[in-house]
């Protein structure tokens, strides 16, 4: 059952209007989690964009510094949705226009909860995610990490607004790295796959559009397959490869690839990377 966040009518303004922010915001309305008139919008200076976002959402969107102020102090929920980048002004501005109950959602990768707070200078309640691109369809994976600031009724707040673009799973935040790494990065290696599985398609002799097709639909089947019936995909892997088969040759092909350790290395490395960048992010900033 999807949660109702506007019980005590808090407001949600999204501080960056890009694609990740504006999934969210289709999410919030589609759920129907927060209506079009709880939620407001603010980039540094693309007006087209944000006319874009209030016609097609009817959401408010803050078009001068008086209306961005108006907006960024009254919100219960601030969504921090800029580049990295452009953080630390941002932050730095914000710290001496909030209150301290004001919720902090920020949606930045590599920007720690402790960086955070210390360009705002206060110990604010503040819920650091990494949500994924498949979020904008809403079918999201979203990792969540919560500072000791922040409430049960916030808390709650937060599970909503992401719930309604994918699933979600609570973390330390020392984990944040490795979640980048299996879920965050994730939807990238599947669609490398799919690349090849395609290309070897077409080599084969099938129309680019039916080697497509076939496997976007083997993906999608194997993936519900495995998220409805609850089995491990070692399982399920075994049930379809028959001694001396087909699928057995494949797979033998894969392991002599190191398919398996590559995959793995693949992920810890991302997840060293994503690391890596939060280290500079932090150093850039403070």
């Amino acid at each position: 059952m999807t949660r109702n966040i506007m019980n005590n009518d808090p407001s949600i303004c999204f501080y960056g209007a890009g694609s990740m922010a504006e999934a969210i915001v289709r999410g919030l309305i589609h759920r129907k989690v927060a209506p079009p008139e709880a939620i407001s919008m603010l980039n540094r200076s693309n007006q087209e964009r944000l006319a874009y976002l209030e016609d097609t959402y009817d959401i408010k969107t803050g078009r001068n510094d008086a209306e961005k102020e108006a907006y960024l102090t009254s919100a219960s929920v601030i969504v921090l949705a800029m580049k990295p980048k452009d953080a630390g002004h941002a932050l730095k501005a914000l710290g001496s226009m909030l209150s301290k109950d004001q919720l902090i959602v920020s949606v930045i990768a590599g920007l720690s909860i402790s960086t955070i707070q210390a360009l705002l200078g206060y110990e604010a309640p503040i819920a650091r995610t990494m949500p994924n691109t498949s979020s904008s369809i809403g079918l999201g994976a979203t990792g969540i990490s919560f500072s000791a600031e922040v409430t049960e009724e916030q808390t709650k707040q937060v599970l909503a607004m992401f719930e309604a673009v994918g699933t979600i799973q609570i973390i330390p935040e020392e984990r944040m790295e490795i979640l980048t790494g299996v879920s965050g990065s994730g939807p990238a290696y599947i669609y490398y796959m799919m690349e090849a599985m395609i290309a070897a398609g077409i080599e084969g002799g099938l129309a680019p559009e039916q080697a497509r097709e076939l496997t976007v639909q083997t993906v999608l089947g194997a993936a519900v397959m495995m998220k409805e019936t609850g089995e491990d995909p070692a399982k399920l892997r075994a049930d379809i490869t028959s001694p001396n088969g087909s699928t057995q040759a494949a797979l033998e092909t894969l392991d002599a690839g190191s398919f398996n350790a590559t995959v793995k290395a693949a992920v810890h490395r991302a997840a060293e990377r994503s690391k890596e960048m939060g280290e500079a992010v932090k150093e850039a900033l403070l």
